[in-house]
């Protein structure tokens, strides 16, 4: 998939006067947001498990050579065959290889992230191999030529009406934009793909040591048709989704979909264990297991190295009102919101990804949400420092935060310039106490007004009100006393 998160400010500007994006991500808000907070109340440890889970995988990157190991010889044990890919280029020649030797045709694959930061189906088709999106989402992108705006909901800026017409111009059929009836076309369609399929491709949520088992979490159940039909099974995923046991997928999956789509459940879990073997009704006779680190040796043992906990649910980008206003096209690339905030600068470099680290609010609603507890706004504070060190942002920016520093270390100084502040902003106000406009504050003033100050700084007016108060007490003291004395100057009756 193309770099283009150098474009970001250019993009955001274009996707918040997009109207039927703005629709769809408010639809998608109310959804994912109100969904995940109905279903985290279902379980009354949720912390509990949290914190569990991000111990589970702080374990699992401190250890990550030796289980990748031990998940290698159990998944070679069961007839599959692992390879391991340093690069996108060497994961994406791999399986070209595998397609070449094997005479495959056509290619059917469930949702795969890791498959879009390789770019695998641009390699794929460039040797004449016909690659079929089957997750519904997906193959609505394939028709339009577009990469995913979301990890969980790919299509999720889309609306049914430009759905319908790219159905109409693919399928040759009259146009509906009646959502039962789109999903029943895309089924009819797609039925002759899993069927004839050569080789499937799907990614893997984790693969498990103990078992050399990949596993996949779907709602639509097209994995179960990719992992199973063709006479060859592919896996790629990224090799920090290794986890120990099934017992700790228990724990996992209790996270996943809540976080994810806010469902207690997921419809389908696909666990995939070796080739078909005597007596099994279906499966793979090949199946392969590619491996990818891509970047991600890089963060094990950095401080960055939290950001290998992700399970890519996907909540941090749901409650992230950056992600909210914009929507994932935005930021450029494979994964948006927080994590590709983080993501993307360790994977393209810092340079191509200057404005992702600086696209949020610091609202600290992603470590909040996220259900292994990633803290997302340190990491993204990291890439911060490491821009402002590295004279990565623009010179206007390093002057105005050097100025800034100079006079927040001086505390006389900035008590002196902030009364000053203070007066001259407030005189900007004038009767309505608005400012509309703000010499090197343009771009927020120029879609809103900014409240004017009151006059004086929060040290003014706390001193003046401390002084008040004690005021306020010695009088009402003065009145008692003398009211007591009052008392006992009455005469006796």
């Amino acid at each position: 998939m193309q770099v283009k998160s150098m474009h970001f400010k250019a993009t955001s500007s274009a996707k918040l006067n997009d109207a039927v994006l703005q629709t769809a991500l408010k639809k998608a808000k109310a959804k994912f947001v109100d969904g995940r907070a109905a279903a985290v109340a279902e379980i009354d440890i949720w912390q509990d498990i949290r914190t569990h889970a991000a111990a589970l995988r702080d374990g699992v990157i401190a250890n990550l050579d030796a289980y990748l190991l031990e998940f290698e010889a159990n998944a070679t044990a069961r007839g599959a065959v692992v390879h391991w890919a340093e690069t996108a280029e060497e994961a994406n020649a791999i399986i070209v290889d595998l397609a070449k030797k094997n005479a495959v045709k056509i290619v059917t694959k469930s949702k795969s992230m890791v498959s879009e930061e390789i770019s695998l189906n641009d390699a794929l088709e460039a040797v004449g191999v016909e690659v079929v999106e089957t997750d519904l989402g997906e193959y609505i992108l394939q028709l339009a030529k577009e990469p995913p705006s979301h990890i969980v909901a790919p299509a999720v800026h889309k609306s049914k009406e430009q759905v319908a017409d790219l159905f109409e111009a693919a399928h040759h059929r009259p146009r509906t934009v009646d959502i039962p009836s789109m999903t029943r076309e895309a089924r009819e369609v797609l039925r002759s793909k899993f069927l004839n399929a050569d080789m499937g491709i799907s990614g893997a949520n984790f693969v498990i040591a103990e078992t050399g088992t990949t596993l996949t979490v779907t709602n639509e159940g097209n994995a179960d048709l990719v992992t199973t039909v063709p006479r060859i099974h592919c896996v790629v995923t990224g090799i920090e989704k290794v986890i120990p046991t099934l017992e700790d997928f228990a724990t996992l999956i209790r996270l996943l979909p809540r976080s994810a789509t806010g469902q207690s459940a997921a419809n389908y879990l696909t666990l995939t264990t070796g080739t078909k073997q005597p007596g099994d009704l279906d499966g793979p006779e090949q199946m392969h297991i590619v491996l990818i680190d891509a970047g991600r040796t890089k963060l094990v043992g950095s401080d960055m190295k939290e950001m290998l906990r992700c399970i890519r649910c996907g909540a941090c980008m749901n409650h992230c009102p950056v992600y909210q206003n914009v929507g994932g096209h935005a930021y450029g690339w494979v994964y948006p919101g927080p994590m590709g905030a983080v993501l993307t600068p360790t994977y393209v470099g810092i340079e191509q990804a200057g404005d992702l680290p600086n696209a949020a609010t610091f609202c600290g609603e992603c470590q909040v949400v996220c259900p292994v507890k990633i803290p997302l706004p340190d990491l993204m504070r990291k890439w911060r420092e490491r821009q402002f060190d590295r004279a990565l942002r623009p010179f206007s920016e390093r002057i105005s935060i050097a100025v800034w520093s100079a006079f927040a270390t001086r505390p006389a100084l900035y008590a002196f310039s902030t009364r000053i502040v203070a007066r001259v902003a407030a005189w900007m106000g004038g009767k309505n106490k608005r400012i509309t406009s703000l010499p090197g504050l343009d771009g927020w003033t120029d879609g809103r007004d900014m409240p004017a100050p009151a006059g004086k700084t929060f040290r003014e007016r706390y001193r003046a009100r401390q002084v008040g108060q004690v005021g306020q007490v010695g009088r009402v003291g003065d009145m008692g006393a003398a009211d007591e004395a009052g008392q006992r100057s009455k005469p006796t009756p």
